[in-house]
């Protein structure tokens, strides 16, 4: 069996223009595959972020068609747009809003990408669960969403890209951002679908939404747990066959 690392490392980029981060994935996923190539297979690295405002579209056809605002609009809110080659249609970030990326050697973990975005939504739904806020998941729309008396409101977005079995972009979170900015897209494509977050969910039960830093440290920890496991997995399985 090739020698492997088990450890997931976690990097806060702090806050930085999704350009950048874009491009610090890419280099983080080259190197991921560069040791699998090595015969030395990792997990991978977590990368953690909050973005300048920003609207990324994806390459889905119509995608673009989901942006509402004119350009005259952006300018007045300071959001750029960016096209984005992950999955999924189109997305907000901004501060407040916990951007995590996961660069995963899903071969490594033995992980199918139905099995990895579930895994995804599940360190999620365990993160807003930790700080009192009740989460699920929608059988049809990827992401996690609370559950209200009239409907439900998305609280996390997902999008992966997937290389070579390596893992790029992933999810966001909203803890506490601009709630405004989303009402220039319709957010994920799916119209008449509210959005939300944390500190609005936490104000409705009349407790105390975290701060970002304390989210942080929340789902990379269940993060680093949840990889670990699926890790052991799949060596078990690797020594059964």
């Amino acid at each position: 069996m090739p020698q492997v690392s088990t450890s997931l490392p976690v990097i806060d980029l702090g806050r930085m223009n999704y350009a950048t981060a874009y491009q610090r994935q890419r280099a983080m996923a080259m190197e991921v595959l560069a040791v699998r190539d090595c015969g030395r297979p990792e997990q991978g690295r977590l990368l953690l972020v909050e973005h300048d405002p920003v609207i990324t579209v994806s390459r889905r056809a119509a995608a673009r068609d989901h942006l509402l605002a004119s350009p005259g609009m952006l300018t007045s809110a300071g959001v750029e747009v960016a096209e984005t080659d992950r999955g999924g249609d189109i997305t907000y970030h901004g501060p407040g809003q916990l951007v995590v990326y996961p660069i995963l050697d899903l071969n490594r973990l033995n992980l199918g990408l139905h099995a990895y975005m579930r895994l995804l939504e599940q360190v999620v739904i365990e993160t807003c669960g930790a700080f009192g806020v009740s989460c699920g998941r929608d059988p049809a729309a990827t992401g996690v969403w609370v559950q209200r008396p009239d409907e439900p409101a998305k609280i996390c977005a997902m999008g992966v890209r997937v290389s070579r079995w390596v893992t790029t972009h992933g999810l966001a979170l909203n803890v506490a951002p601009n709630m405004e900015h989303f009402r220039l897209i319709v957010p994920c494509g799916l119209a008449g679908r509210p959005v939300t977050c944390l500190a609005e969910e936490a104000a409705r039960q009349g407790i105390t939404c975290p701060s970002i830093e304390a989210v942080k440290r929340e789902l990379a920890g269940r993060m680093a747990a949840a990889i670990g496991e699926a890790a052991v997995r799949a060596d078990a399985a690797r020594i059964a066959v």
